[in-house]
């Protein structure tokens, strides 16, 4: 079983095309969980929301593997909960790097226009590549393999079907 994470800043596309190839390959998806957790407890978050966010990604990704499939997408997974842990509060609880890794990462760069959707908060251009730059920072600490997901819509979804066919 391989899991694919995609993993950057916010409004990438990664919800959009892990939904997508999910529906079209036949595999598993997880969602984020931490929009879900947002959408009923708003998002003025503290650090224990942050690691309830982790612990329900987990274990959704666990569920979702939990009959072998060969390949699982995740949208998200603790490792990014540690990048918004970074960017927040300016420190990563070791309880978020803890968590099992995917066998490999996508890191969708913020190169897309920001669509604002009630759940998000970095717009400003400069916030959002520091948080890009947070998530690939979180990529590098963990030492998981990954690679770069950029340019327009079509582009994205070329180079992430390209990826999981190598896999």
């Amino acid at each position: 079983m391989i899991r694919v994470c995609f993993h950057g800043a916010e409004s990438t596309g990664k919800s959009v095309l892990a939904r997508t190839l999910s529906e079209e390959l036949g595999v598993p998806w997880v969602r984020e969980y931490g929009r879900e957790y947002c959408e009923a407890h708003g998002i003025d978050l503290t650090m224990a929301d942050l690691l309830a966010i982790a612990a329900g990604q987990e274990a959704a990704m666990r569920a979702a593997c939990a009959q072998r499939p060969p390949l699982v997408l995740l949208d998200t997974d603790p490792l990014m909960t540690a990048a918004w842990a970074e960017m927040l509060f300016g420190e990563v609880p070791e309880a978020l790097l803890g968590y099992p890794k995917a066998e490999r990462y996508l890191l969708f760069a913020p190169d897309v226009p920001w669509r604002a959707d009630g759940t998000r908060f970095f717009g400003a251009a400069e916030t959002r590549a520091r948080f890009a730059e947070i998530a690939e920072a979180m990529l590098v600490r963990a030492g998981v393999p990954y690679a770069r997901v950029a340019g327009g819509w079509l582009e994205r979804e070329a180079a992430v079907r390209a990826e999981l066919a190598r896999l």
